[in-house]
């Protein structure tokens, strides 16, 4: 199993906990490079101009800025950058990210996302596209970055994009093993999976049961297999709390989704419109508040416990096919070290 973690771009990643660390380069630098020393395979970096778990007007750093300056700080670490589509011309980013690639010395990875924030994209100005068109355009956008970063000159005619003479030098780095930067996606309809399977190197799932995961990573493989290409990576959302007895862990658990002013009908904002969100659904509501409290149905996975017990839970996942966890946690430095002593290096 490789180990992941996000990087703390919002400052924390719990909506129910205040006094997280603030959002900083000087925070997010710090941990960064003592991760590198604890084992850490990946940072996934996330791209979103507003701050989506602590309100949109709190601090968010820039995702692309601090990937540049985090490829001259780190040494082995790979940089999982998100980017959506709509917020970059496909042509100046594969200028910009291959230059990330060079400083970092081939550490960069995409994580590439078909937006989903339209209240971001009207903020700032930009196209945001419906559901199909935004995997149209995500589609043409990773076929115009492929070109870009093998050939000397591209010329282009598309729905959403247009080039005359492109050139892209210097190139990102390559190997055998790595021709260009690791591209990874995530999402569940059918564009999503078809677009994935025919133009990503890995499959980033939300978090869930092994046995749903197992079904997920079997219909991928069907669809790689169907296009004639090599195997795909599998990875996955969660988030971990670690303590010495599950009593312990259970009461952290209680600590980060007790949402402040639910009992007495004055619950956050940001809570009323998740509940409005999934009033069509039938998740429970126990099930709402932990979804709303750690993002990605990061606690679905069940890797709350004991080291013995999360150690089993991430077997359970490498066994249905999963090799990669995207981890969250909280305080997060505190965290990792223990996760690290106590799960990894006895992995």
């Amino acid at each position: 199993m490789r180990y992941g973690y996000w990087a703390p771009v919002f400052g924390g990643w719990l909506r129910n906990v205040a006094d997280e660390r603030e959002a900083s380069w000087e925070n997010a630098s710090r941990l960064v490079k003592r991760s590198e020393a604890l084992g850490y395979d990946l940072t996934l970096i996330a791209e979103l101009n507003l701050n989506d778990i602590k309100g949109i007007e709190a601090p968010a750093l820039d995702a692309w800025s601090t990937a540049a300056a985090l490829a001259a700080v780190t040494e082995t670490i790979e940089l999982m950058v998100a980017v959506r589509p709509n917020f970059h011309q496909p042509a100046l980013f594969a200028k910009k990210a291959a230059n990330i690639d060079r400083i970092s010395n081939g550490r960069l990875a995409l994580n590439v996302v078909s937006s989903w924030w339209a209240k971001e994209a009207e903020s700032y100005g930009l196209q945001f596209d419906q559901h199909d068109d935004r995997y149209a355009r995500t589609t043409e956008w990773l076929q115009v970055l492929a070109r870009l970063w093998t050939e000397k000159r591209v010329d282009f005619e598309g729905r959403y994009y247009t080039l005359k003479d492109a050139i892209v030098e210097p190139k990102p780095t390559s190997s055998p093993d790595r021709p260009r930067p690791v591209i990874y996606a995530g999402g569940e309809s059918e564009a999503a999976k078809t677009l994935i399977a025919r133009h990503c190197d890995a499959y980033v799932m939300h978090g869930d049961e092994p046995e749903f995961i197992a079904e997920k990573i079997a219909d991928m493989k069907a669809r790689r297999e169907a296009f004639g290409l090599p195997p795909m990576q599998y990875g996955m959302a969660g988030y971990a709390i670690v303590r010495d007895t599950q009593a312990e862990a259970d009461r952290e658990l209680e600590r980060i989704t007790t949402i402040p002013g639910l009992a007495d009908g004055t619950p956050p904002a940001g809570f009323a419109n998740f509940d409005q969100w999934l009033s069509g659904t039938e998740l429970e509501r126990e099930l709402k508040i932990r979804e709303y409290s750690v993002s990605n149905r990061g606690l679905r996975p069940g890797f709350v416990g004991t080291p013995e017990t999360v150690r089993e839970r991430i077997e359970a996942f490498e066994a249905a096919g999963l090799d990669l966890l995207l981890l969250q946690m909280s305080p997060q430095e505190e965290e990792m070290e223990r996760f690290s002593a106590q799960v990894m290096r006895s992995d």
